[in-house]
């Protein structure tokens, strides 16, 4: 992945080659690439805008009007890393429509009616604790167990104990989506945040993942298929100190209406999910960690269907995408819009596909015999 170049601000010198030729020949050109979408209304990266550039520009050029547009409609998120740094980011279309779907669809009050709807509850029921067993499992899928789907839900439904490493991972993440539930009320705190890993993590391999405890060095992190390092999460020195500047943020009611940094809940949501990957503050876990506490953080919100809506099924058919999402954060100067988009588009299908479940069981009038992965 091709990194952007620093572009300092509008005083940049590279602005001042527009003025002059070749350039301003093109003015016109470059000045159509000042906006921070791209003609089909993405949000991408400078790896993949460079493609797609008339030939003859400067990609320097053309770089700095789209940063210079996006800056102009930057948002604050919350401080990241050591030293601290901004993380910003751009509301699009892709999130105005996410958060319209999940405040029409996945509130607590839209599940009650929804659940009113259907007659027979305990079917509907039943289906919406297998959506449960979907996540935990992909989300463990995700972070390389090895075990099937059908199996994983037979141990669950069956409540039979677990005979390998990456069934007690399943196990684990089911009880931490539970855990999450549990204390939806609580407020965020460094204890609870090592209470979610030790309830997700212990017994699986104790030696390997320190259940609960927080890495005391910096020997940890992040590398891709090839074992290239991608990802230096902060220091461990200041790690708990950072955490609680997180969640005194989180715990900042910022869906006030009537506060000027008023932040929809998804929004902030993902930001704590991103958070909490950037940090790493566990040898291991971090990932089903921070998918599980941004659904603490839906539950705790109000959004109840998010209980049966399962993004790790997506997120585990898209790693690759995942992956990138969170570099190409971290490589533009934490712009957190690339993570946050990635999530809607994400979120936006999981929650169709839970709606969908919902009307075909609505109009049959009878058990629904398809889980949600099959409905997205």
């Amino acid at each position: 992945m091709k990194k952007p170049p620093v572009v300092t601000g509008r005083t940049d010198p590279v602005f001042d080659l527009l003025m002059k030729s070749p350039h301003k020949e093109r003015l016109p050109d470059y000045l159509a690439l000042l906006k921070p979408l791209d003609d089909q209304g993405r949000y991408l990266p400078f790896d993949e805008l460079r493609y797609r550039w008339a030939s003859g520009l400067d990609s320097r050029v053309c770089w700095a009007l789209v940063k210079k547009a996006r800056t102009a409609q930057y948002s604050c998120l919350l401080p990241l890393g050591e030293p601290a740094q901004w993380g910003n980011f751009v509301l699009t279309p892709l999130a105005q429509k996410a958060i319209s779907a999940v405040d029409r669809q996945t509130t607590t009050a839209a599940l009650e009616y929804m659940t009113s709807q259907i007659g027979e509850r305990a079917h509907f029921s039943y289906l919406l604790n297998d959506l449960i067993e979907d996540e935990a499992i992909s989300s463990s899928q995700l972070e390389g167990a090895a075990t099937t789907t059908r199996v994983a839900k037979d141990m669950l439904k069956r409540h039979r104990l677990p005979r390998t490493p990456d069934e007690r991972m399943v196990i684990g993440n089911y009880q931490m989506m539970n855990f999450a539930w549990e204390q939806r009320y609580e407020l965020l705190s460094v204890e609870l945040i090592t209470a979610m890993h030790r309830v997700g993590v212990e017994g699986i391999d104790d030696a390997q993942y320190s259940p609960g405890e927080f890495r005391g060095n910096d020997d940890v992190v992040v590398q891709d298929g090839e074992g290239n390092t991608v990802h230096t999460p902060p220091p461990a020195a200041g790690l708990v100190s950072r955490l609680q500047v997180l969640s005194k943020w989180i715990n900042q009611s910022h869906d006030d209406i009537n506060r000027e940094d008023y932040l929809h809940p998804l929004v902030k949501g993902i930001a704590l999910h991103f958070a909490l990957g950037y940090e790493h503050p566990f040898r291991d876990g971090n990932g089903r960690v921070a998918r599980a506490l941004f659904y603490w953080f839906m539950f705790k919100n109000d959004f109840s269907a998010f209980r049966y809506i399962a993004i790790s099924v997506l997120l585990r058919n898209a790693p690759l995408k995942y992956g990138r999402s969170y570099l190409n954060t971290e490589a533009d100067e934490l712009d957190l819009t690339y993570f946050i988009d990635f999530q809607c588009s994400v979120i936006l299908r999981a929650v169709s596909g839970f709606i969908e479940v919902y009307r075909n069981r609505l109009t049959q009038g009878a058990p629904v015999a398809s889980s949600i992965m099959e409905a997205v």
